[in-house]
């Protein structure tokens, strides 16, 4: 089974740089998607083969969040925990016969980090989301989570400690995901690769030096290791500022 994710930043934007050439060749089994930026009825994607789940947010141009899989899922939920519904789209969980998939956008804390509170609010109840669902059945966590957890994680770390994405609150979270029996799976391939990114400024050639992020994840639960087969980035895709990740497991 292969699953990709990928932040768009702006769907619309994305189709226009050749976002389905990428999606017919890689030709995923799921396909997760995050920052749509638009409401219901502003885009008609024609995927054959597809069920399509959308996670609009309220407010116009904003955030959002798509699932497409070629398998109907058991269920699906808008919400964390009880609520069936989350005003800034930023999650979706669907069920399948053998694991939950966790579409995530994880709110950023902002440069001036006027938002880390609502941030870490959301990493709190992320992780009992998680971690209910994880009692049930094995999941699978993919999206842009808005944290370079490690230094190797990003290119230029001195200079962007305590910064958004890069602060000691925000990799903490991850930290505890990881030891709450879950897996990055990039680094469960390649524990001491440099260099490997997914998201990068749109200031003048900041990409073509991979002045780069790593931001966007495939963590899962770490009973399902064994079914691993890889964990990759795929840089030189684009039509956003971040790249697509994919995950290949043997479910």
């Amino acid at each position: 089974m292969k699953l990709v994710s990928w932040n768009v930043n702006g769907l619309r934007a994305c189709v226009r740089k050749g976002f389905l050439d990428y999606f017919n060749d890689v030709n995923a089994d799921i396909f997760c998607i995050q920052e749509t930026k638009l409401q219901e009825g502003q885009i008609n994607l024609e995927l054959d083969g597809y069920y399509q789940y959308w996670n609009y947010a309220e407010r116009k141009g904003y955030s959002g969040t798509a699932i497409f899989t070629k398998q109907e899922p058991i269920s699906v939920k808008y919400g964390v925990g009880d609520q069936d519904s989350q005003s800034e789209g930023r999650i979706l969980t669907l069920e399948f016969d053998d694991f939950f998939l966790i579409n995530i956008y994880t709110p950023n804390s902002q440069r001036d980090l006027a938002r880390l509170d609502i941030r870490l609010k959301w990493e709190d109840a992320l992780f009992k989301h998680v971690l209910a669902h994880d009692k049930i059945k094995p999941v699978v966590l993919c999206g842009d989570l808005n944290v370079a957890h490690n230094e190797i994680d990003i290119r230029n770390y001195k200079i962007n400690y305590g910064n958004s994405g890069f602060t000691d609150e925000e990799r903490e979270k991850m930290t505890r995901f990881l030891n709450a029996g879950f897996i990055d799976t990039l680094r469960y391939f390649y524990p001491d690769q440099d260099g490997i990114y997914t998201w990068w400024s749109y200031m003048k050639t900041v990409r073509e030096r991979n002045i780069g992020w790593r931001i966007d994840y495939f963590i899962v639960s770490e009973r399902i290791k064994d079914k691993l087969i890889d964990s990759q980035v795929h840089p030189t895709v684009l039509g956003s500022d971040h790249c697509p990740i994919a995950l290949e497991v043997d479910m």
